[in-house]
């Protein structure tokens, strides 16, 4: 059984290498075509060894798909939407492989958190959700509400808002496959790479340097991180996006500690998560939800493997990050981006056609022209999760 575990890390490694680093690849993409693959492999292998695939494939995504957000300007549909802001800005200085360093930094001390938190969450979390869980859709608005509020231009944040919610009410009750791939690849992908091409954007020489990294800032982020990602963890809809806007509110930070805050919500999120389907049965993710169904009962056992898991497939996604940042840090200004940026449309755009039809097609043109919207009006992306909140609200009131 060790022996299969050992193998299963390493396979889940690859695969998180490969899905963190491809635009509009996500690791519910995979763990779907694993979990239509679990009856043959079940014959080989049981349900513990391809859950502890999943969750060091998950965890090593939430590291690397840091490296297509920065360099690429073109962010995982649900991780890091919001590094691109000060990530892009950070490599437009010549400062991409810093960014990223503060990006997996966060990732890697959010795992730490996590497991160090484990014991208090497993005590206090079944309580705290039975109080909150009645009060999810009015939580929900409220948090809805105060986004659009902190905007300057507060009429743009709530028509994209409720733009975005409509749009995705309208392509969750469409009857296609996977249909959280095109609407979501096309309001953060797709958008975000034509803006690039509108603007023509010119990389400069990336440097390469030992970083100075302020201990005050990782210890504001951090904490910060552990309050709200904990938070979150119970809230359907919300994702790394808002807990970091939330976080940032609490805790005002520079574009480094941001970039920690948003590297460390994710993976704490997904540590929570295995916390979550254990302690109150809830999967907040589609890692999760696999793991649910391949599994019939989650034991306490079951649970520290997983973060054992975690631990391992984090240390090494650490180096991974690293030196794939070395590697993108030297060709990025070798490639014609606009040329790069072409290419990962049309990847992203053939994915759509081979996963939804052609009405994933149709709703990945829709959603790249709402995606565009923010930055063309001067407002944050995160607003376009409306698309996601807005039909969860509506599920928990109507």
């Amino acid at each position: 059984m060790i022996v299969e575990i050992i193998i299963a890390v390493l396979v889940g490694i690859i695969g998180g290498v490969f899905s963190g680093l491809t635009p509009g690849i996500h690791t519910n993409l995979l763990v779907t075509l694993l979990f239509s693959a679990s009856p043959f492999l079940l014959t080989f292998t049981t349900p513990l060894v391809i859950s502890t695939l999943i969750v060091s494939m998950a965890i090593t995504h939430t590291f690397l798909n840091v490296l297509p957000a920065v360099y690429l300007g073109a962010p995982d549909s649900e991780g890091k939407i919001l590094s691109v802001l000060p990530g892009h800005r950070m490599l437009l200085q010549g400062k991409g492989y810093e960014a990223v360093t503060l990006t997996v930094l966060g990732s890697f001390l959010a795992i730490i958190i996590g497991i160090l938190l484990t014991p208090l969450l497993l005590k206090f979390l079944p309580g705290l959700y039975s109080s909150i869980k009645n009060y999810i859709g009015y939580l929900l608005v409220i948090i809805s509400i105060y986004m659009v509020l902190r905007e300057r231009k507060k009429f743009w944040a709530f028509f994209i808002f409720i733009l975005a919610g409509i749009f995705g009410l309208g392509v969750l009750n469409l009857n296609i496959k996977e249909p959280l791939f095109p609407l979501l690849s096309s309001l953060f992908g797709v958008a975000g790479l034509l803006i690039s091409l509108k603007d023509n954007v010119k990389i400069p020489k990336q440097i390469i340097e030992k970083i100075t990294i302020p201990k005050k800032e990782v210890a504001k982020a951090m904490s910060s991180a552990g309050i709200v990602g904990t938070f979150v963890s119970l809230m359907p809809g919300l994702g790394p996006a808002q807990a970091a806007i939330i976080g940032s509110q609490l805790i005002k930070l520079t574009d480094k500690g941001f970039l920690i805050l948003v590297g460390s919500l994710e993976t704490l999120g997904m540590i929570t998560s295995f916390i979550a389907i254990f302690s109150i049965q809830k999967a907040r993710n589609g890692a999760v939800v696999v793991i649910s169904r391949l599994m019939e009962t989650i034991t306490q056992k079951d649970l520290i493997l997983f973060l054992i898991v975690a631990f391992i497939a984090g240390l090494i996604a650490v180096f991974l990050s690293l030196s794939f940042a070395k590697i993108f840090s030297s060709l990025i200004t070798k490639v014609n981006y606009q040329k790069l940026c072409i290419a990962i449309i049309i990847l992203i755009v053939g994915m759509a056609l081979w996963l939804s039809s052609y009405l994933g097609l149709f709703v990945l043109i829709i959603g790249s022209f709402i995606g565009m919207l923010p930055s063309l009006v001067g407002i944050g992306k995160n607003h376009l999760m409306g698309c996601l909140l807005l039909p969860i609200i509506l599920f928990f009131l109507l």
